[in-house]
This record gives C-alpha cells, sequence and structure tokens, in this order.
C-alpha cells in the first residue's frame, strides 16, 4: 500500500489530519527523583496509529513558486538502512530560499486553563546527513537546526511582505536558524556522526532546559518541533517518536 500523502494548501500551508493520541502519565520532573505529587501530561506518538493529529507546514519562503521546493509530508516506514520498518512521518523540503522552515504540530487540550507547565521534548528520527559534510550555502548536517516548543496559540505561517516579495513568516517566535526564539529552542543539528550519507536514527532532546509556557484560557497548548536550515539544498526527514512531558509548576 502507497503512503498517504497530505496535500499542501498554499494558503495555511498545512491541513489537519488524524485525530490525536494522548497519553496521560504521573511523572515527576526531568533529572529529579520521582515525586508521586507532581502533575504531568505525556504525549508519546509513535505513528502506528497513523499522523495522531500532527500536520506539517512550511514557512520562510516566497508564496509563489512553490513548486520548485519539493514539499511533501507524508505518512511513511523508516528507511530500509536504518534496519527498522516502523512508520514514521516523512517531510521534505528543497531549502531555494536558503532558510526554509519545515515544522510538524499537533494540539493538545484538558490541561489547567493558564496554568504554567514545563514541556522536555524527546525526539527519535531518521537523518542521512553527516555533521561535517559540505553543501550548498552550509552543510546538509551541521547547518540544519532542530527545534521544539509548546505555544499557547496555533503556529501559522502568515503571507507577509518584505520589499517586492511576499513570504511566508511564522506567527511565533521561532528564532533564526541556531538561534533560539522565545517560543521555540534548538535541540541541535540533524548531523549524524561519519562521512557516510546513510540514514540513521538520531536522538535529540531539552531534557537540560525544559521551556516553560502557560496554558491558555481554555486549558489548551500546540506543540511544534522543526528544522530551521541554512542549507541550499533537499532535505529528507523521518519523524519516528516525538514525546513531551508538560509537568505542571
Amino acid at each position: 500500500m502507497k503512503p498517504r500523502k497530505q496535500k499542501i494548501n498554499r494558503k495555511s500551508m498545512v491541513r489537519p489530519l488524524a485525530a490525536c493520541l494522548i497519553l496521560l502519565a504521573v511523572v515527576s520532573c526531568v533529572g529529579e527523583d520521582p515525586d508521586p505529587g507532581v502533575e504531568a501530561r505525556v504525549i508519546a506518538d509513535n505513528f502506528e496509529a497513523g499522523m495522531q493529529g500532527w500536520e506539517g507546514g512550511f514557512a520562510d519562503l516566497p508564496v509563489d513558486g512553490l513548486d520548485s521546493y519539493e514539499l511533501d509530508v507524508a505518512l511513511d516506514k523508516l528507511p530500509e538502512e536504518t534496519g527498522k520498518t516502523d512508520p514514521a512521518i516523512r517531510i521534505q523540503g528543497h531549502n531555494r530560499s536558503d532558510d526554509l522552515f519545515m515544522f510538524l504540530k499537533k494540539e493538545i487540550s484538558g490541561l489547567d486553563p493558564g496554568a504554567s507547565y514545563r514541556a522536555v521534548f524527546e525526539l527519535r528520527l531518521a537523518s542521512s546527513y553527516p555533521e561535517n559534510s559540505i553543501g550548498i550555502g552550509g552543510s546538509p548536517g551541521g547547518s540544519v537546526f532542530l527545534k521544539a516548543g509548546a505555544v499557547n496559540q496555533e503556529p501559522m505561517p502568515e503571507p507577509v511582505e518584505e520589499a517586492s516579495t511576499t513570504y511566508y513568516r511564522m506567527n511565533i517566535n521561532k528564532g533564526n536558524q541556531s538561534q533560539d526564539g522565545e517560543d521555540m529552542y534548538g535541540l541541535g543539528t540533524i548531523g549524524i556522526a561519519g562521512d557516510a550519507f546513510v540514514y540513521e536514527i538520531i536522538q535529540r532532546d531539552n531534557r537540560n532546559r525544559p521551556q516553560e509556557v502557560l496554558a491558555d484560557s481554555e486549558g489548551k497548548l500546540w506543540l511544534i518541533v522543526g528544522t530551521d536550515s541554512g542549507f541550499e539544498g533537499k532535505t529528507v526527514l523521518y519523524y519516528q517518536e516525538i514525546k513531551v512531558t508538560l509537568t505542571k509548576q
């Protein structure tokens, strides 16, 4: 059976897909001893049940000429060279703007309205780009920066006029490439060790610096993960698992 592809809406650049699967658990703050009195929610999505509420999108590219960017988001399987056949979300794009942002987002609900939460992201994804490789504009591995964040508004690419060109820009502060933003923190690059362009599973997290965020007035938050690229070529990544622990403060 062919993987189901997500059709890209050029107006919003995103399309809702499957319903989310949320796992509830009582856990401790990361790096601390277990405390049964700590209230937390764990979202652990491995895509066995489909997209599980995650939607794909793109920003930092001009509104016109999108076809040349080879943008795509689809439910797929991990590449054969990883030695695994697990389902994954494949996201790809050709960074012709030298600043392409490719992201996945998901809404969650049922939190305490206005409460403060500490967000820890743990990501597993397949990358084939050596950290020290050389490419157009930057390294295919070392110049593509992985980021994650939790925000209390829907992250959206919006058209913004800049000089004589209209670009899609995010409505949240994600920072720029290697720089953190107020709404998204860097988790390192997508670079792998060695020189071979062969897919392998990498893991990234922000255990050492959790993000603090306030749930909105309805007890909702949006989760967002993505890559901010300085490499002017094509990047294809496979997200195998996205785990987020939200610990109430």
